[in-house]
C-alpha cells in the first residue's frame, strides 16, 4: 500500500507523530488519493479564507487512519505539529497528481527567469530526533525582551507550531504576513525569562514585535535548523550568469495538475 504508482492509498510515517489524550504517540498515518470530494473543499470560499482550516479539512477527508485512533472529528488533524502537516501535503499532491512539479524561479543576482521541475518524492524529510522534543526549542536571545521595569529576558523557549495554531492566525496573517508570524510565534511561547504566565499571555504578539531583528533572526533559525519535516529550501545555479541562490520550494501550481 506504499508508493505513488497508481496506488489509490499510501501509508507514511510522520516526521513528529500526534500524541493522544493518553499520551500514546501516533506517526503511522494512511491517506487516499483526492477526489472530487476534496475538489469541493478546495474550491470551499469559507475555506479560501483561512488557509490552515482548509489543510486540517483537505487532510482529515483523505485520511483514513492515523495511528490506532478512530476518526471522528478534525481535532487530531489539527493539533498535529505543521511540519506532520506540510509533510503530508507533499504526499498528498504527490500520490494524486504524481511527484514532478513545475516551479519558476528569479535569480537573485541577474533578474534572469529559470523553470525547474521538482521532484517532490526526492525532498529530503528529517524526522524527530531521539530525544528531541517539538515541544521544548531553547533559543538564547542576544538583545532580549525589555520588560516595563527595565529587566532583560533572554532565555525563551518555544514549542513548534500546529495546525490549530495556523487556524488561529489565519485572520492576521491574510493582513499582514509579518503580525501574522508574530500571533503564531506568541502561540507557541512557553516562557520566556522569569517573566510570569499570565504576563506573557497578556503581551503576546507585542514581545515579537518588540524584539530585535537580531533576536527574530535566531528564533528562525531554531525553528528551522535541523527541524523535522520536509525540507522546502532547495540550491539552485542559475543558467545566465551562474549565480548559486537558495529559494524556498515554489508552490504556485501545487494543486493544479498543468
Amino acid at each position: 500500500m506504499s508508493g505513488a504508482n497508481g496506488k489509490r492509498e499510501v501509508e507514511l510515517t510522520l516526521p513528529i507523530g500526534y500524541t493522544d489524550q493518553e499520551g500514546r504517540l501516533h506517526r503511522s498515518f494512511v491517506m487516499r488519493k483526492m477526489t472530487g470530494k476534496e475538489e469541493a473543499i478546495l474550491a470551499d470560499r469559507r475555506n479560501q479564507r483561512n488557509g490552515g482550516r482548509l489543510i486540517t479539512e483537505l487532510l482529515h477527508s483523505c485520511m483514513i487512519q492515523m495511528g490506532d485512533m478512530p476518526k471522528n472529528g478534525t481535532g487530531p488533524i489539527a493539533g498535529l505539529y505543521s511540519a506532520d502537516r506540510n509533510y503530508l501535503l507533499i504526499k498528498l499532491r504527490s500520490i494524486t497528481f504524481g511527484s514532478e512539479l513545475q516551479a519558476e524561479y528569479s535569480c537573485p543576482a541577474c533578474g534572469e527567469g529559470m523553470r525547474v521541475t521538482e521532484d517532490l518524492d526526492e525532498l529530503p524529510v528529517r524526522e524527530l530526533a531521539d530525544g528531541d522534543s517539538a515541544e521544548e526549542i531553547k533559543v538564547e536571545l542576544e538583545d532580549g525582551y525589555v520588560d516595563r521595569d527595565g529587566s532583560v529576558h533572554t532565555a525563551l523557549i518555544l514549542r513548534l507550531p500546529t495546525g490549530a495554531d495556523e487556524e488561529a492566525v489565519a485572520p492576521q496573517m491574510r493582513q499582514n504576513a509579518s503580525l501574522g508570524k508574530n500571533a503564531l510565534l506568541a502561540r507557541c511561547i512557553k516562557s520566556l525569562g522569569d517573566l510570569p504566565k499570565h504576563r506573557l499571555e497578556a503581551l503576546g504578539p507585542k514581545i515579537l514585535s518588540d524584539l530585535t531583528m537580531t533576536d527574530r533572526r535566531l528564533i528562525d533559525r531554531a525553528l528551522n535548523q535541523g527541524a523535522p519535516g520536509i525540507d522546502l529550501v532547495r540550491e539552485y545555479e542559475c543558467p545566465n550568469c551562474g549565480h548559486v541562490f537558495k529559494s524556498t520550494l515554489d508552490l504556485t501550481h501545487f494543486l493544479a495538475l498543468e
